[in-house]
């Protein structure tokens, strides 16, 4: 793999029409940033070849809303994802790290704000002060790695939805 993009879900409802957290769908305001993200991320030239998405219908609207940057990108869902660890996040890229070469991983916090800290703190200057992760990980949010055959781990870039137009904090 050459490329790691995690990708936190869109802006979602407080409380969704069933009750429960797993369907909560996005806002207007999260249709958007999706939307916006993908269409940055394409013209960036880091569109995937493998978007792994959660479950959760916050993910998948995510997805549906990203995807059409992507065409070319295939896509898996997984309940797995759904609030997945860091540590679970790692084996799911490890797993898809000998087949694809670009990969989008669409989740939710906790897990993927701190896997996308681990893999900043893997590289080999990695100064604190200049992580741009710390602090918050929000909604729409896309921080991008590039990984070299070693494995070493590089950051490139962190996409908010507010540096390109969109909305959110």
């Amino acid at each position: 793999m050459q490329r790691l993009i995690l990708l936190r879900h869109g802006k979602a409802e407080s409380v969704a029409a069933s009750g429960g957290d797993f369907e909560r769908g996005l806002t207007e305001r999260g249709r958007r940033d999706a939307a916006l993200i993908g269409r940055v991320l394409a013209e960036a030239g880091m569109a995937p070849d493998l978007a792994m998405v959660s479950a959760a219908r916050r993910a998948r609207e995510t997805w549906d809303e990203a995807a059409p940057s992507f065409p070319r990108a295939r896509h898996e869902s997984s309940r797995l994802l759904y609030l997945a660890s860091s540590e679970q996040l790692a084996q799911m890229v490890a797993g898809a790290a000998e087949t694809v070469n670009s990969l989008i991983i669409i989740g939710h916090n906790p897990g993927l704000h701190d896997f996308a800290l681990t893999l900043f703190g893997r590289q080999p200057s990695s100064a604190p002060a200049a992580n741009p992760l710390v602090g918050a990980f929000p909604t729409a949010a896309a921080a991008v790695f590039r990984i070299d055959p070693s494995g070493a781990v590089r950051f490139e870039r962190l996409f908010l939805p507010r540096d390109h137009g969109g909305g959110g904090v």
